[in-house]
């Protein structure tokens, strides 16, 4: 993980410098902000592979730094918090963040939760925030630019949205039904004949065996080369 940039937003001065010191430490590259508006400013000027929020925050509190950050960005999001509160969970996931940390915490135990994210959401710890490899499959999810061999590949709306839904969660099975509400936001169930239309199109683009059909269950995305 030595090139995986995090940043830390957190406003008491000892769990920053301490946090900080123990993820580098661990080798990870490490920017930090004492309130949510540095955070933000500090997020866009240079994009890390994964943000570590304090829920309570001066200026912007962690819940809508998260809120900020996923209007643009799909980098993984943990927030973290002294309080084990569940409204804090709650407000945090439907935020948008992909896990949560309650303080006081180990280090140790907060460089696995990053890195169960990073896995979880196939991030690739570049250092640039927001590119993902498969194989000869790249993803820039903040550009919206897909790369097969080095090669653009072009893609309908749908068809990224697509690909960034099982980018998302690679190796991992996707129903017909949660690519629905995934990517079209059918909730109700709709026609799953759209999915395998797409799956096909999009198969024909970034490679045949780079999506996976399970029999009776859906789809998933081959992580592996």
């Amino acid at each position: 993980m030595a090139e995986t940039h995090v940043l830390f937003v957190e406003d008491d001065d000892v769990i920053r410098e301490a946090t900080q010191l123990g993820l580098e430490r661990a080798g990870f590259r490490v920017s930090v902000a004492a309130d949510g508006l540095a955070g933000l400013d500090r997020f866009r000027a240079q994009p890390p592979d994964v943000a570590l929020l304090d829920v309570m925050l001066p200026g912007l509190n962690g819940v809508s730094l998260c809120r900020r950050i996923r209007e643009d960005s799909r980098v993984p999001v943990l927030m973290v918090s002294a309080r084990g509160d569940a409204v804090d969970v709650v407000l945090g996931l439907e935020a948008g963040a992909d896990d949560y940390v309650t303080k006081p915490f180990d280090t140790s135990v907060l460089i696995a939760r990053i890195e169960a994210v990073l896995r979880r959401t196939g991030w690739s710890g570049s250092g640039e925030g927001a590119r993902t490899r498969f194989g000869d499959l790249e993803i820039d999810r903040a550009g919206l630019d897909v790369r097969r061999n080095g090669q653009p590949v072009d893609l309908t709306p749908t068809e990224l949205r697509l690909l960034l839904r099982f980018a998302e969660s690679p190796g991992t099975v996707l129903s017909r039904d949660t690519l629905l509400a995934g990517v079209w936001d059918y909730e109700w169930g709709g026609d799953t004949r759209v999915v395998d239309v797409h799956v096909q199109r999009l198969r024909g683009k970034i490679g045949q065996d780079r999506l996976q059909t399970v029999r009776g269950f859906g789809y998933k995305l081959r992580a592996e080369p």
